[in-house]
């Protein structure tokens, strides 16, 4: 048997080959993946879904020809495949290329592992759970039957019925938990985040799944975030669990409640597990007509479930209330127009009196970010739309940057106040991420609160358009250890220079002011 030689390469002997003179490219199911051409035209189709076979990122792996070993020899085309398995693992060698296996190598290994996961390459490594604890209910998603006719009667299920747990073996998996940590040995919140909307996802599929191969599956997307609240640092060395099931339905609605839960280090205190709580709000779409479709009802059993369900139907009327508010207010009162006065009246001494202005505020517009990206179709979710965890992954790196930038300090999440999912993402978007200050709370000097806005934008150059897909709201306060560092230091706050910044300030603080008095 003629066998070859195989190299595990680095980035940097990648790079040095390619340039001297080695062609590289894609084989096996990498070819098949969809043609992009038709995204730079103005009215594009949506993205096709994602086929079934997937890749995750372990080292690569090249397969050298013997004859390509001599530098003086032709240039040889290397394919460069991807594998499930550890290059360094005997009892699991990785796969090799069709052209290998033809040459006398195992045609077993050769073939790639069809596995069911979270479609799209944009991922953590919870996806795969998610995907093979109900493999059969996304694969129907991902290919529905032809003309298949939707649900025709509704269920009623238990929160019990869509409940489902996430484990993460930090303390055991050294893979795992380096892909968690951030520089303060904690869990990045940022890719806790795309775990929150995928269990969120996983769990609305699995409470309006009705079992039934015949029909047409639902179209669910992420409507709005409601709040996630962190309750105390997630170190990145202890195991983690993330536990969520649905607590409230309405007609074409599904709020999923998560805890992400790890005991303490000394294990003292069990009733101190709970690290953070999101609240997640769904809705359902017809994924033929795309109008707002019926879920199947809930039915709370126990005190506690009864106890969210009912905590969930206030905040659903209280947004509904919210909503009809906003919309019927045709005039300012005179009491905002009092408010907006003060608030603006900062802002005219930094415009026309700069050096009387008071050092310990700083306007608004000088405390803005952003950055600009192009989405790309690793990043998608199973309908093709952009995945709403990457975006909120997104959002809070930039939110995180502006109040480190603003502070002066490291800053320490709080809590994501309200997300709104306006408009969906799609593949080959041109996606603007800005980012502010909206306001600051130094109330208590202990523990001073910086409120950062962050709002997502589609431009399309060639059709002159720019529209407002996402709006994101976090809190941050400064890491103690950092403020103890650094004596006498003070939060400066921030004031409006013009009135539509002035009435951004005033929404944000009425609705902290309504949520707080509703709780």
């Amino acid at each position: 048997m003629n066998h070859q030689p195989v190299l595990i390469l680095s980035k940097k002997m990648i790079i040095s080959r390619i340039y001297s003179y080695i062609t590289i490219s894609s084989v096996s199911a990498l070819s098949r993946t969809p043609k992009l051409s038709h995204l730079t035209t103005p009215n594009r189709p949506p993205f096709p879904r994602i086929p079934h076979f997937f890749c995750t990122k372990p080292p690569i792996v090249i397969i050298l020809p013997p004859q390509s070993m001599d530098p003086n020899s032709s240039p040889q085309t290397i394919p460069v495949v991807s594998t499930f398995a550890n290059p360094f693992d005997s009892q699991n060698p990785p796969p090799l290329p069709p052209a290998a296996a033809s040459n006398g190598a195992d045609a077993a290994a050769a073939a790639r592992k069809p596995i069911a996961l979270w479609p799209g390459m944009y991922h953590s490594p919870v996806t795969n759970a998610l995907w093979e604890a109900r493999s059969k209910v996304f694969e129907r998603m991902l290919d529905p039957p032809k003309d298949a006719p939707p649900q025709s009667e509704l269920l009623s299920k238990t929160p019990h019925q869509s409940r489902t747990s996430i484990l993460y073996n930090f303390s055991s998996d050294y893979i795992l938990r380096e892909q968690y940590r951030d520089p303060w040995n904690e869990v990045r919140i940022g890719k806790l985040l795309e775990d929150l909307d995928a269990l969120a996802g996983t769990i609305s599929v699995k409470h309006c799944s009705d079992e039934d191969s015949t029909t047409r599956p639902l179209l669910l997307v992420t409507a709005s975030v409601d709040r996630i609240v962190l309750k105390k640092p997630i170190s990145v060395d202890v195991d983690l669990k993330i536990v969520g099931s649905a607590i409230w339905v309405g007609r074409s609605s599904i709020e999923i409640q998560l805890d992400v839960i790890q005991p303490p280090k000394d294990d003292s205190d069990s009733s101190h597990s709970t690290a953070l709580t999101a609240n997640f709000i769904f809705v359902a779409r017809d994924s033929v007509t795309g109008k707002a479709a019926s879920v199947n009802r809930l039915i709370p059993e126990t005190k506690q479930e009864k106890s969210l369900f009912e905590e969930a139907e206030a905040r659903s009327k209280l947004r509904k209330r919210k909503t009809v508010e906003d919309d019927g207010r045709k005039e300012v009162e005179s009491g905002e127009k009092n408010r907006l006065e003060a608030l603006l009246a900062e802002g005219r001494i930094f415009s026309d009196m700069p050096a009387l202005a008071d050092r310990d505020s700083i306007l608004l517009g000088d405390t803005r970010l952003q950055n600009s990206l192009i989405c790309q179709p690793q990043q998608r979710n199973m309908h093709g739309r952009i995945f709403g965890g990457f975006l909120m992954h997104r959002a809070f790196e930039l939110a995180f940057s502006t109040a480190y930038t603003f502070a002066g300090l490291v800053p320490c999440f709080l809590e994501v106040d309200h997300v709104d999912f306006l408009r969906p993402v799609d593949v080959g978007d041109f996606l603007r991420l800005k980012s502010c200050v909206l306001y600051t709370e130094l109330e208590n000097p202990d523990e001073p609160l910086i409120n950062v806005e962050v709002v997502a934008h589609v431009t399309k150059p060639e059709l002159r358009t720019s529209e407002v897909t996402n709006t994101f709201y976090f809190t941050f306060t400064v890491r103690p250890e950092a403020k103890a560092a650094k004596n006498g230091y003070r939060i400066r706050n921030v004031v409006p220079s013009t009135e539509e910044e002035a009435r951004l300030i005033l929404e944000r603080k009425d609705a902290e002011a309504l949520r707080l008095a509703s709780a």
